[in-house]
């Protein structure tokens, strides 16, 4: 069962003229990026667990990002990244993995039937192959090689029949790891190619509209027009 709603304010994007939060102050930090979805996985997890006043958000505007960030928090110079009892540590999965074992809260189900882990530990495998086909498509012939990777998860949402998520009737940590890329490739495609994911696609389309139902992942939505305007500066741009 996930926390209990909480309206957060969401806090100004640092940029290279703001001033650096005390470091290893006892404040637990999440640095990420309104924009980055592999942040946004983090912190869907972290609303998910109800740590709002344990783990402060502290977001970075990586197009104009502080030079502190990378000499004095996280050499790594990415997000997401998280600043807890003297040390900075990075990586989503990673992550995730850490703010389920060091912090109070409930932690996502996890499946006890033999099939349905191992068709969790094959998605999250996946998913990073999922990610690579759609952001080369970028450069490319758009639809046509993005295409095979909505199928993709199209016939694996057809796996299990008792529910509308990958594993069946429960939210799992395999739609967190899909849900931040799903949300900004549906926006790009469509407000750049004109190309809706779900046409053809019923259990896509089911599994994007009980997602959105989440009240972790609400509050971590990005506008699609503020994702297709940042998309299109980064892989549209003419050099």
């Amino acid at each position: 069962m996930a926390a209990a709603i909480v309206n957060e304010h969401l806090p100004t994007p640092l940029t290279a003229t703001s001033e650096q939060p005390p470091l290893f102050d006892g404040t637990t930090r999440l640095y990420i990026a309104y924009t980055c979805p592999f942040a946004q996985r983090v912190w869907i997890f972290r609303n998910y667990k109800g740590l709002h006043d344990k783990i402060k958000l502290v977001p970075i505007d990586l197009q104009n990002r502080p030079a502190w960030y990378k000499e004095k928090v996280y050499h790594e110079n990415k997000v997401p990244s998280l600043e807890h009892n003297g040390k900075v540590i990075g990586e989503s999965l990673d992550l995730i993995k850490y703010v389920d074992s060091n912090f109070e809260g409930p932690s996502l189900p996890y499946p006890n039937d033999p099939s349905k882990k191992e068709f969790a530990e094959e998605l999250i495998t996946y998913s990073d192959t999922f990610n690579k086909i759609v952001f080369a498509s970028f450069k490319g012939d758009t639809v046509k090689e993005a295409g095979p990777a909505f199928d993709h998860l199209e016939n694996a949402l057809h796996k299990f029949k008792d529910g509308p998520f990958f594993l069946g009737h429960e939210l799992s940590l395999v739609e967190i790891i899909y849900i931040p890329f799903v949300e900004k490739f549906q926006a790009f495609l469509s407000g750049v190619w004109n190309y809706d994911i779900t046409a053809g696609r019923p259990k896509l389309t089911k599994w994007i509209e009980e997602v959105n139902k989440i009240d972790a992942y609400k509050p971590t939505k990005r506008d699609p027009k503020l994702t297709v305007e940042y998309y299109s500066a980064i892989f549209l741009a003419k050099h």
